[in-house]
């Protein structure tokens, strides 16, 4: 099992969509083979707090929907560090909860299929999955619609249970 770590900035993130990341990415960390007692927190934010999160690290002057710091990456001159009975440490996924309701409109789903699309796609990024190529964006969005459609929140989702 996957330990998550939740923080809600906006005190505003209704139980039921904690509960539904948390299922959602057990899903996927079952689905990856991820090492069980492996580490991510999540963290929830607002346009302005992701804005000035996209500014300081990526220089990027504008809000975003989600960002992931992968641990795993190392930076020069960093070590791993590993060892029985350490936790696999992926990461920290932050989902803006302003641009999750405004995408959500924007693309005619529910709230609940846009959390759940940027949850997936920020956990695959602290995975090593990227974008960057049209052939890595084929098997990153592969993975992504293959975990949410195992899971019920596929492309035809619509909110109901």
């Amino acid at each position: 099992m996957l330990n998550i770590d939740f923080l809600d900035e906006t005190n505003e993130v209704q139980e039921e969509h904690i509960e539904l990341v948390e299922k959602l990415l057990q899903h996927a960390a079952n689905t990856l083979n991820i090492e069980e007692g492996s580490e991510v927190s999540v963290t929830f934010v607002t346009n302005e707090a992701i804005h000035e999160i996209n500014r300081e690290y990526r220089d990027k002057d504008q809000p975003t929907d989600v960002i992931s710091f992968a641990l795993e990456e190392l930076g020069e001159g960093e070590v791993a560090i590993q060892g029985e009975g350490i936790p696999r440490i992926l990461g920290d996924i932050i989902i803006s909860t302003d641009r999750t309701k405004e995408q959500a409109e924007e693309y005619g789903h529910s709230f609940e299929r846009e959390l759940g699309f940027l949850a997936v796609h920020g956990f695959l990024h602290l995975l090593g999955y990227d974008h960057m190529t049209e052939e890595d964006e084929k098997v990153m969005f592969g993975k992504q619609d293959d975990i949410l459609s195992s899971f019920g929140l596929g492309r035809d989702f619509n909110g109901r249970s």
